[in-house]
């Protein structure tokens, strides 16, 4: 490295200066082949070396200290670029090691700027371990990271983003709504340009507010994000708007509209190099289909084990369970139940404890898929930790689907009070009270 060859250049150069050999630097603990080893930039001495080298070449021992730190930078630098190069590479596991080792070697130095580099790929190497808890308290630490200390290393939006997204991801959406509109709010007041992130941002949010059901607010965001993506001459931020877009009419029930979007989106995305967001919308491309009248279980099958065989190759065991979530839907239309609670059981242990929201879904196809196979009892208790699940989450209109999912196994199965029970839940999560009269006459009515 340049910076390691030029202390030892400075050193040799003293050296000579002085006349002496490398033997005759060397002594009080110094070998003659270490220093060799210094001038050649193989060897990074300590700051008790140089001291003692500054003696003898009688040479401020300043001088040569502020080589030192600029060479030990650089072999910090070096160890953070590693480290993003395993992170990007799909190999979280190795990153997680790297930055967490890099993190106690900057440490001592307090060098700001290569703290918050390291920080932001840990905590991204965790999230993509699924260690989301971890992961959300290193981007919280980010979010709130003064500014002038390092901060700039790292884009404060896509922080924010990230933080967003973890709470999604651990069931928390009443949380992540409330930091992205925040953030919104904050960069609508600067009154910049329409960036590439800020339109991520947007259609972050836009997510949220379809997780929570909320269509109306993430209809508006995604036609700003849109209209926003339109003016800029960037093709990842259109490729978002659009993604997120398709999701409001999924959410909706448009399911046409939702093709049409989530297929521009592929397109756009398609032109990158960025495998994996390709992968992923491979992902939401065949949950679409499987939404579609008729049903296209084949086709979604097909897009499935494209985004698999990406998932293998670049690394991410969270997205290959959302893969499999999906799998198992496809199997379900198939009329293939087995394969179906399969496909569920894998994309549950791959998700792990933290993902809570994907979980929940994934274990609504478990119980659907036990139903299928006629395990009444586990079916049951599958549809009910879902439906809990998903209303823990705030997703108050996918438990009210899951609980009237319910209601009509129940209600098949002769359970009247137990499916008038569910359908009540359903609507309740849905802001809707009914009162005692109201269950008491539904039930008169029914034969137990």
């Amino acid at each position: 490295m340049a910076d390691h060859q030029s202390l030892g250049g400075r050193i040799r150069a003293l050296r000579r200066q002085q006349g002496l050999s490398q033997a005759q630097l060397a002594g009080d603990g110094i070998s003659p082949s270490y220093v060799s080893l210094v001038e050649a930039g193989k060897r990074i001495p300590s700051p008790e070396v140089v001291s003692k080298l500054a003696a003898k070449l009688k040479c401020p021992e300043s001088e040569l200290l502020s080589y030192l730190g600029r060479q030990q930078d650089d072999e910090l630098e070096l160890e953070l670029r590693y480290a993003e190069l395993a992170l990007a590479n799909g190999d979280a596991k190795h990153a997680v090691e790297r930055f967490t080792a890099l993190l106690d070697r900057v440490a001592p130095s307090g060098h700001a700027g290569l703290t918050v580099g390291a920080t932001w790929g840990l905590a991204q190497g965790l999230e993509r371990s699924g260690k989301l808890e971890e992961a959300v308290r290193l981007y919280e630490r980010l979010r709130t990271w003064p500014e002038g200390a390092g901060a700039e290393r790292v884009d404060r939006t896509a922080v924010l983003i990230a933080v967003c997204r973890c709470y999604r991801e651990l069931g928390d959406l009443g949380r992540a709504i409330d930091v992205g509109e925040q953030a919104l709010e904050a960069l609508e007041q600067l009154a910049l340009v329409p960036s590439p992130e800020g339109i991520e941002l947007i259609s972050t949010i836009v997510g949220l507010y379809c997780e929570r059901g909320d269509i109306h607010r993430a209809s508006y965001l995604a036609e700003m994000a849109v209209e926003r993506a339109s003016a800029l001459d960037n093709r990842k931020a259109l490729g978002a708007a659009y993604w997120n877009a398709s999701m409001v009419a999924y959410e909706a029930g448009r399911t046409s509209d939702a093709l049409r979007l989530v297929q521009r989106a592929q397109a756009l995305y398609a032109e990158s190099d960025n495998e994996r967001a390709v992968a992923r919308l491979r992902t939401a491309h065949a949950a679409v289909l499987l939404q579609a009248d008729p049903p296209q279980p084949a086709e979604a099958r097909g897009l499935l084990t494209e985004a698999v065989e990406s998932f293998r190759r670049i690394g991410g065991d969270v997205d290959m369970a959302y893969c499999q979530t999906e799998l198992a839907r496809v199997a379900l239309l198939l009329a293939e139940p087995e394969e179906a609670e399969s496909c569920a059981l894998q994309a549950l242990r791959g998700l792990g404890d933290g993902h809570r929201l994907e979980a929940a879904r994934a274990t609504l196809i478990l119980g659907a898929a036990r139903s299928a196979q006629g395990d009444a009892v586990r079916a049951r208790q599958a549809y009910e930790r879902a439906a809990l699940s998903l209303e823990a989450s705030g997703a108050g209109r996918q438990a009210a689907r899951v609980w009237t999912e319910l209601a009509e196994i129940l209600d098949a199965q002769g359970e009247a009070e137990r499916a008038v029970k569910a359908y009540r839940e359903g609507m309740r999560c849905l802001g809707y009270q009914s009162s005692d009269r109201a269950r008491g006459s539904l039930l008169k009515g029914r034969s137990v």
